[in-house]
This record gives C-alpha cells, sequence and structure tokens, in this order.
C-alpha cells in the first residue's frame, strides 16, 4: 500500500480521500448526544485513531527518520516487546510517585484551606508561602527532594506533594467563600454550629472547586513525577526510561513510555471526571447539559 502511495499524486490523493472521511465520522458522532456513550467517547477515541492513522501514512511515505519521529507501528512493537519493562515503570510512577504525592498533596491542601478559611491572619500568612513555593521551578525543587528523601520514589511523590498543594488551598478556599450569605443565614437560624454548616453546606457547595483542583493536579502529578526522575532514579520509572533511553537513540521505547504515560494520565483524568458527574450533578453545568 505505501509503495502505491508513494507517487506524488497517488499519496495526495488518498491523504484528501483519508481525511474527507476522517472529518465525516467525528463529526457525525460529536453530533450525537453528549449524553450518550457513543456520543461522549467515542469522539475523542476516533478523533485519536485518525491521527494515528495519519501519523503512521506520513511517516511511512515521507520516509521520516526514526530519531525524529518513529511510526505508531515502531512505538506499538516497542510497547509489545518491552512490556514487563514499563509495567514495572508504570508502577515506580504512576501508582507510586504520582499518585501517592497527588493523594497527599491535594488532601493537605484541601485540609489547610478547610483549617485557615476560618482566620483571616492565617490566610494572609499561609497563601504568599505557597504562592511563593509553587512558583519554585521544578528544575530546582526535584533535585533538593533527592537530596532529603534519597533516590527513590519518596523524592518523586514529595515533588508532586509540592507541586499539587498550593492548586488544591486555592481552589477549596476559592469554593468555600462561594456559598451565599442567604445559605448561611438558614443555616445559622436551624441553631446549625460552624462544622456542621461546614459538612452540609459550604463543603457541598466547593466540590466542583475541589474537583477542578483534583484534576488539573492529576496532569501536574504525571508531569512532576516524571520530570522529577531526570535527576535521581532507581533503575526504574518511565521518566528514568525516557532519559536513558532517548541517550541512546532508542526512540520507540522513548515513545512508548510516553503513551504509558499519557494513557495513565488521560484515564485518571477521565475517572475524575466521571465521580464529578455524579457528586455534583447538582451544578448547573451538568444539569444544562442533560437538559
Amino acid at each position: 500500500m505505501m509503495a502505491l502511495l508513494a507517487s506524488g499524486p497517488g499519496l495526495a490523493a488518498a491523504i484528501v480521500v483519508l481525511l474527507a472521511l476522517a472529518v465525516w465520522s467525528v463529526r457525525k458522532l460529536a453530533a450525537l448526544d453528549e449524553q450518550s456513550a457513543l456520543g461522549r467517547f467515542g469522539t475523542p477515541v476516533v478523533f485519536g485513531a485518525w491521527i494515528v492513522v495519519f501519523w503512521q501514512i506520513l511517516t511511512e511515505a515521507f520516509d521520516v527518520p526514526q530519531v525524529l519521529l518513529p511510526a505508531p507501528s515502531l512505538v506499538w512493537h516497542s510497547l509489545v516487546a518491552n512490556g514487563g519493562v514499563l509495567l514495572g515503570d508504570f508502577v515506580q510512577t504512576v501508582v507510586h510517585s504520582a499518585l501517592i504525592g497527588w493523594t497527599t498533596g491535594c488532601a493537605l491542601g484541601f485540609a489547610t484551606g478547610v483549617l485557615i478559611d476560618r482566620s483571616a491572619f492565617l490566610q494572609r500568612g499561609l497563601l504568599p508561602v505557597a504562592a511563593l513555593a509553587s512558583t519554585v521551578p521544578l528544575v530546582g525543587i526535584a533535585p533538593i527532594m533527592v537530596m532529603w528523601f534519597g533516590f527513590d520514589w519518596h523524592s518523586k511523590a514529595a515533588v508532586v506533594v509540592v507541586m499539587t498543594f498550593f492548586p488544591m488551598l486555592v481552589n477549596t478556599l476559592a469554593g468555600l467563600a462561594e456559598s451565599g450569605h442567604m445559605e448561611r443565614d438558614l443555616m445559622r437560624s436551624y441553631g446549625a454550629s460552624y462544622w456542621r454548616t461546614l459538612v452540609a453546606l459550604r463543603i457541598p457547595v466547593a466540590l466542583p472547586f475541589v474537583f477542578n483542583a483534583l484534576k488539573v493536579n492529576s496532569t501536574l502529578a504525571m508531569i512532576g513525577a516524571i520530570v522529577a526522575e531526570f535527576f535521581g532514579s532507581p533503575v526504574s520509572g518511565l521518566g528514568f526510561r525516557i532519559s536513558t533511553e532517548a541517550a541512546r537513540l532508542n526512540m520507540g521505547l522513548v515513545w512508548a513510555a510516553i503513551v504509558v504515560a499519557a494513557l495513565a494520565g488521560s484515564l485518571l483524568y477521565a475517572l475524575l471526571g466521571w465521580v464529578e458527574r455524579r457528586a455534583t450533578f447538582w451544578h448547573p453545568s451538568f444539569r444544562a447539559a442533560a437538559g
């Protein structure tokens, strides 16, 4: 097939036909009801599949060097051939570093936001410090954490904690401030205590903000864990695999590790979106979509 497409007119005609078919299929799926599983999940899946198809065709037709951009078939072959190695890297980076750091950082940010919500003094004191810590470059934090916690996943989890703490803290405070005065006055008229009002009113109202922070932090956690492994890591981890195999020009395995990281981050983001829809079904954005 590639030999047939190698000629200029044949390749151009095939690409035009495939492009028209891709646009038609994606538009048909996008026009479906968003509430249906096919309309919600089919569109991004088909769109991604067409990207892979064009990627394969163009890299083979124009004989793109593997060190610049390997074909998807080569990436798939590396993924299958090195499945055991990549599974160990996945556990090291995603399960240990990213997920533990993400959970700890988000929990600390949420708890800190709840605790300092009542104190303007603490807000004025802690928010600038937290903002300052969040602006420190990752390349500056990672070596320090490696010196403090060692070369194993603990130092990478610590980097993720630092990266995810501030977004959760800011979103928690913004969400707690979202409940209106009328709702709070109604709770006081019922004789509800501060903590009762917090649990029954203010935290539920803050949930959309909390989920926004969780989703943003899910991507930050993957980035932080992978980049932190560039500054010191045991002989496993997606960041370690990317850096070492790139030095060997084994770009198929490099891209296979990138695919594993991208799929892990996408699945976590999708899972959080699914939980958000069920936990905040009352929110106007979901009610409008349902209507």
